[in-house]
């Protein structure tokens, strides 16, 4: 439960901290080729990697001091963690809104555990619906696996599922007509999303980022829109005006959302970081495993979000990218 007027976890340009992105694993069962090379990586042994407790332990100090609302699982894939579902629920217990991120090709296993386990919403992270792109973009034969995922998704009783696609163009944004007709057929809310410079040491084309305004006139061509209040949310959501359903665009280059971002990120090492592209996180783990007090845990995450810059600076001439992969830093 949330402590009675618990503290805000707020930075120095006034945006309160209420979202939680907790990193369960970098490991992952795809390749993408933004996010990693065909390979993989180095993956971080197991030993090094938070336990169900420890994620716990951590997430209930975001939540009873500072009032941590939303708590999100993600990866690297999530699902590879034999333990998944228990981490769920050890969140869900929390009494927060607790949601989680997957490239979908555990779900057909999964998504009824999760949802037993108090998971309230799931995302899903697919770009082609195109065999043979699918294969390309991921280096793996598993797009009927990730459909199958999202089926099973449904059937568990999220709702909505969500679909997150990376447009990028000159490579898959020839679908996003494609995508709204699916999301429509199917009950599900599509997001596309605007391609970031996340691959460590890789090459970044701000040419390659299909911008918020071609995106939706490209929805409108399927079916006319109207605009829903988005609060903090990233996404900038749209309401078909026939019922079908809902699509969302987030702009995070071409119409960054910086100034109203409320999300702090936590790795699977337990490292706390106040921004997916921040140079360096603070060692939470080391708190934990030296036998730290939750005051101790609280007062880093302060002392993190006390620095927290105004923004990402994308496409700007101070831009740092990151010297860890989206799968090492978590989604």
């Amino acid at each position: 439960m949330v402590k009675p007027g618990a503290e805000e976890l707020i930075d120095s340009f006034g945006r309160v901290h209420r979202d939680l992105r907790i990193s369960i694993t970098d490991r992952c069962d795809l390749r993408c080729t933004y996010c990693m090379p065909a390979e993989g990586l180095a993956w971080t042994p197991r030993a090094e990697l938070l336990t169900p407790v420890e994620f716990e332990r951590i997430a209930r100090v975001a939540v009873e001091m500072f009032g941590i609302g939303s708590i999100r699982v993600t990866g690297g894939e999530p699902l590879v963690r034999s333990d998944v579902v228990e981490i769920v629920g050890r969140l869900s217990r929390l009494g927060v809104d607790t949601a989680l991120t997957t490239n979908g090709t555990g779900l057909v296993r999964l998504a009824e555990p999760l949802a037993d386990a108090g998971l309230a919403r799931i995302n899903i992270s697919c770009d082609t619906l195109r065999h043979d792109r699918f294969v390309e973009l991921t280096r793996r034969d598993r797009l009927g696996q990730v459909l199958d995922g999202i089926e099973a998704a449904n059937a568990a009783g999220f709702d909505p599922v969500k679909i997150n696609v990376v447009l990028m163009g000159g490579v898959n944004d020839d679908e996003i007509g494609d995508w709204a007709r699916f999301g429509r057929e199917q009950g599900v809310e599509v997001r596309f999303i605007e391609f970031m410079p996340l691959e460590a040491g890789g090459t970044w084309d701000p040419d390659v980022v299909v911008g918020h305004d071609v995106v939706l006139a490209e929805i409108e061509k399927v079916a006319p829109v109207r605009a829903l209040a988005s609060g903090s949310a990233p996404a900038e959501r749209y309401e078909y005006l026939d019922g079908a359903g809902s699509v969302g665009i987030i702009a995070s280059v071409t119409k960054s959302f910086c100034h109203t971002c409320d999300r702090i990120r936590l790795t699977s090492t337990g490292q706390f970081r106040n921004c997916l592209f921040a140079h360096g996180g603070l060692d939470l783990a080391g708190i934990l495993r030296s036998g730290g007090t939750d005051d101790e845990i609280a007062e880093l995450m302060r002392r993190s979000v006390a620095d927290k810059w105004a923004g990402h600076g994308v496409g700007t001439p101070t831009f740092i990218r990151p010297k860890l992969t989206m799968s090492q830093i978590g989604g």
